[in-house]
């Protein structure tokens, strides 16, 4: 098959088995490739109810057939799995470069299933796949294990691993990848803590067979040249995500304070100009990238080199923490990084735990002698140590802020600021409404890559929900498709390269001939599987699930956005718009008709027997 490396692994860790499978041509003409794949196989193939840190889980790397091609920026993969973050359907994409060496191995995706009592080490050099122990990294962090494991195999092998935190079943363990880029949401790392696997190395030698390349010759040399002529394009190589920090502070939407405001009087402390300025070592790309959009750092009094900290990272260690200096920001991140845990998560469970103490929710004696409170980044380094080894407090708040709620209680679950249990992005969405409604009803919980609404919500008018709706549906359709394709978004958001470029790469890479119709067609069958994924998992899954965090019907207190807030009517009202176009009902359940007309009738007919739709 154009554009495909033709085969899979699926790997049974318990029983130590490899098996090399021919990529079907259905699966791949119906569902594409990467979040499709992943969405497909894991309702297939997961048992109902299974454990997401037992046996029966399954976690899927899947690539898509844009990934390892020549197109700009053609270096994302997916890696999928039951969160036990939040108990739901999860995915989290990686950039950099393991994608590329999977596909030159000849493979399209790793199904990774089972358990381990034994550590493993999982490596992929062509045709030769194999199990190795992995004692000798077991207990290591994420960053130093990369470092050995390539020591050890050679520089020319990509490396996915797993840190403490994903070996000691942290919930919001991540996967790290090139001393920086992470599968970071959802709860990947525990998965692979839990069956054993410490890491993937991937190395490949063969090639991406293509439908037409002197078309994908000619389609690239003419992105390539509208992305390195736009405006935004030298910027964007210079700050990357970090441009947006000073934005966010003018708009009132920079989370300050575990979001009890939207602006920060110590921003400048952020400011991406002085990150280029204090801490910047080089600028830094992914695979095919021409934005190489990435900052390598180095912070002087810590000794640590990383790439980051993107925006997200600044908002929920910085701003939403009460951290003001970006050296401090970045050590914060490492620790992340090398304990191998999502930071925006650590940020919201941190900034959660903070406001807490604040209220004597959490006692003295509970913290141990930590001194938990804004702006403390002493306290801050240790938790995350207690977190990344399920000690003292940090056994707690290993499993994120929602349970950390419902343990405490005392109505802290209204600033438990995340949705399906997974922790907001780092944007302020009181005077945001399309943002905040992206972050209700996104399939993983709330996660700003599912539908970056925000500069749009800032001309529509922020203190109404006209079109916000329209605009969430229509951004979950087409961003799906980057994740499908294999592909980063940033060229098509930040240098406005047309989407329709895209399916024409697309199109001469695999030869399938796809309308922008029968792609969105696609997207929207991938968008309902995920959802019959939670109905079919969560008892009593619907609308209840997509509402926000109480902290949203407080007015806010100051800056830009001072007194904007939602109300009930206006949640109620986006919702029901909402559902009605994607063709649910009104507590959120796609309709029979609409599982139909996707072609998914056999998912309408088992959550029916299973008792979960009427």
């Amino acid at each position: 098959m154009f554009g495909y490396g033709g085969k899979y692994l699926r790997v049974n860790l318990t029983e130590k088995k490899i098996e090399k499978h021919d990529l079907e041509k259905k699966l791949a003409a119906e569902w594409i490739g990467g979040r499709g794949f992943i969405a497909k196989l894991l309702y297939d193939e997961i048992p109902a109810g299974a454990d997401p840190l037992g046996p029966a889980n399954k976690l899927i790397l899947a690539a898509g057939p844009l990934s390892g091609t020549f197109w700009p920026s053609a270096a994302k993969m997916v890696f999928g799995t039951k969160s036990p973050l939040t108990g739901g359907y999860g995915d989290s994409n990686m950039g950099g470069r393991l994608m590329a060496e999977l596909k030159y191995a000849g493979y399209d995706m790793i199904i990774i299933e089972g358990a381990s009592p034994e550590h493993l080490l999982l490596i992929i050099d062509d045709d030769r796949v194999e199990l190795r122990n992995a004692d000798r990294y077991w207990g290591k962090g994420a960053l130093e294990t990369e470092r050995l494991i390539k020591n050890d195999l050679g520089d020319e092998y990509e490396i996915a691993t797993i840190g403490p935190a994903g070996e000691n079943l942290v919930l919001y363990a991540n996967i790290n990848h090139e001393f920086g880029r992470q599968a970071g949401r959802c709860g990947m790392g525990a998965v692979l803590g839990a069956k054993g696997l410490k890491a993937i190395a991937v190395h490949g030698t063969g090639g991406i067979p293509l439908y037409d390349p002197d078309e994908l010759i000619k389609i690239t040399k003419n992105a390539l040249h509208h992305i390195t002529n736009h405006p935004y394009f030298e910027r964007f190589r210079q700050y990357g995500t970090t441009d947006i920090t000073d934005w966010c502070q003018e708009k009132g939407v920079f989370p300050t304070k575990n979001f009890t405001t939207g602006d920060f009087e110590k921003q400048a402390g952020l400011a991406p100009e002085l990150m280029r300025e204090s801490i910047l070592v080089k600028d830094k790309a992914c695979f095919g990238c021409p934005l190489n959009c990435a900052n390598y750092t180095h912070s002087k009094k810590y000794g640590t080199y990383l790439d980051g900290p993107e925006y997200e990272t600044i908002g929920m260690l910085g701003s939403n923490c009460l951290v003001d200096n970006i050296e401090e920001v970045q050590y914060l991140n490492y620790l992340c990084d090398d304990f191998g845990m999502d930071s925006i998560t650590a940020g919201g469970t941190i900034a959660f735990a903070m406001e807490c103490v604040e209220k004597n929710i959490l006692k003295p004696e509970q913290l141990e002698g930590l001194d938990l409170k804004f702006g403390n980044v002493e306290a801050m380094r240790e938790v995350l140590k207690k977190i990344a080894h399920q000690e003292g407090i940090g056994k707690l708040m290993a499993r994120g802020s929602r349970f950390m709620a419902e343990t405490l209680g005392h109505n802290s679950r209204d600033f438990a600021i995340q949705v399906k249990g997974l922790e907001f992005s780092a944007y302020e969405c009181r005077g945001a409404p399309a943002m905040l409604l992206s972050f209700m009803t996104s399939d993983i919980g709330a996660h700003h890559a599912r539908s970056w609404a925000i500069v749009q919500d800032m001309d529509m008018g922020r203190d109404n929900i006209n079109g916000r709706a329209e605009l969430v549906k229509e951004l979950q359709t087409l961003r799906p498709l980057m994740e499908i394709f294999g592909v980063c978004r940033f060229p098509w958001l930040e240098v406005k390269l047309d989407f329709n470029h895209y399916i024409e790469a697309f199109n001469a890479v695999t030869g399938f001939g796809y309308s922008r119709d029968e792609l969105y067609r696609i997207s929207e069958k991938v968008w309902n599987l995920t959802r019959a994924f939670w109905i079919r998992e969560k008892d009593h899954f619907g609308r209840n699930d997509d509402l926000p965090p109480g902290r949203m019907y407080e007015p806010l207190p100051s800056g830009p956005a001072k007194g904007l807030h939602m109300t009930e009517e206006k949640i109620t009202q986006m919702l029901d718009q909402y559902y009605e176009i994607r063709g649910w009902d009104k507590n959120g359940i796609p309709t029979e008709k609409k599982f139909k007309e996707l072609g998914l009738a056999a998912v309408y007919e088992d959550l029916k027997e299973r008792g979960k739709i009427g």
